[in-house]
């Protein structure tokens, strides 16, 4: 699912040390920050998030869109 995303903003011009893969759960409010496209070299290391500033960007993004549903 995440790889499938990752490619298509990747053709549309998207640069990828600026896409990370999350998860929503609707039920609980909460965020998971795991994926596989998450694993880069240069960057970070595993596949959950380790990086607190761009967890708190994909925090604010995700309950910016999908909060309270």
């Amino acid at each position: 699912m995440h790889f499938d995303c990752e490619q298509i903003l990747l053709n549309e011009g998207s640069r990828q040390e600026h896409i990370w893969g999350a998860g929503f759960m609707p039920e609980t409010q909460k965020i998971t920050y795991d994926s596989l496209i998450n694993i880069r070299s240069r960057q970070n290391r595993s596949m959950e998030i380790l990086d607190p500033a761009i967890r708190e960007q994909i925090d604010q993004i995700i309950f910016e869109l999908l909060g309270n549903i």
